[in-house]
């Protein structure tokens, strides 16, 4: 088993849900609450990355991160390397095919929140903010939960957006699923068992916790 591949990818799922979960929790409370006629739009751009071929996302991340784009060149600058095929073009990678993994099921478990008690906030004095922090986000925590869940573990088995901006380097930016390829390529099939089982378990309890959570919203939601 491919323990260097299974731990940078613990670290890129970790590291992209520290990143991501902030702006996706007030993206989805602002889809949540608005009535404006480009939300539609906005919604639809950013569940792009659930429709759209892992490998068309790779290529225009890919060609966007490269020496010829501009942000390309100002990281390069900054950094002194380039931005694709290092650890530090995953994570950016990851954070934009992850977008409506994390913002969607936050979005339904704030549109669940009943206006009226957003009413009875503003009534008792409370500001937005203050009526956010103190009402809305714990109604909101089993959706964020959700949206924790999806995204590690989709950013643990992700993997043609990876390959595509990573490429395969040992200890960069071989992630697990890319390390199971190899395994197969070279007949190891005992490792490549061995890191899908443990995909496949991660995969199922994601679903479970995620179905879970979603019924108890679903009961919130008809209670109220």
């Amino acid at each position: 088993m491919d323990t260097a591949a299974i731990t940078l990818s613990v670290r890129l799922a970790l590291l992209t849900l520290l990143l991501l979960l902030p702006p996706a929790i007030l993206a989805a409370h602002w889809l949540a609450v608005t009535t404006r006629k480009r939300k539609i739009w906005i919604e639809g751009l950013l569940a792009l990355p659930l429709v759209l071929p892992p490998t068309v996302i790779g290529y225009y991340l890919l060609v966007a991160m490269s020496s010829q784009s501009l942000p390309g060149r100002w990281f390069e600058v900054l950094a002194g390397q380039t931005l694709a095929f290092s650890f530090s073009g995953l994570v950016v990678a990851s954070v934009i095919f992850n977008i409506p993994f994390a913002v969607q099921p936050i979005q339904r478990a704030f549109e669940a929140i009943a206006p009226d008690i957003r009413e009875a906030a503003q009534c008792c004095g409370l500001t937005c903010w203050q009526t956010f922090l103190r009402i809305e986000l714990p109604l909101a925590w089993p959706g964020i939960l959700s949206a924790s869940v999806m995204t590690f573990a989709h950013t643990l088995g992700e993997f043609g957006v990876v390959l595509m901006v990573g490429g395969n380097i040992p200890g960069e930016t071989r992630t697990v699923a890319i390390s199971i390829y190899d395994k197969v390529q070279s007949f190891d099939h005992a490792s490549a068992g061995a890191m899908s089982l443990l995909l496949l378990l991660v995969s199922l309890l994601t679903i479970s916790v995620s179905y879970g959570l979603a019924r108890r919203l679903a009961r919130r939601h008809r209670a109220t």
